[in-house]
């Protein structure tokens, strides 16, 4: 399940929980569900923290040895598209 599925479910449950009336039995399977979704959001968001970290600690750590830090410098002719044009941000754009 992604990120996105997650919090989707979740605003559902959260939109019957405001609208309709919830017997007791549903209500406690409703709010285990919940719990289940926000641990799962919460894993994915703390893992994807990790991963940024690791990116930013390499582009530091390149930094501090010389490493070339202009994008632009080691890439190859690629006609007129951007290696970043596929990213959410749009063409010409980083994130």
């Amino acid at each position: 399940m992604t990120y996105r599925e997650a919090i989707e479910e979740l605003e559902t449950i959260l939109r019957a929980l405001e609208t309709d009336a919830v017997d007791v039995d549903d209500l406690t399977t409703r709010v285990e569900r919940s719990a289940e979704l926000i641990r799962l959001c919460r894993y994915k968001l703390r893992h994807a923290e990790a991963s940024l970290d690791r990116v930013f600690d390499t582009l530091d750590e390149e930094e501090e040895t010389g490493a070339p830090t202009d994008p632009e410098a080691n890439a190859e002719d690629s006609d007129d598209e951007d290696e970043h044009d596929h990213l959410p941000g749009g063409p010409g754009r980083g994130w």
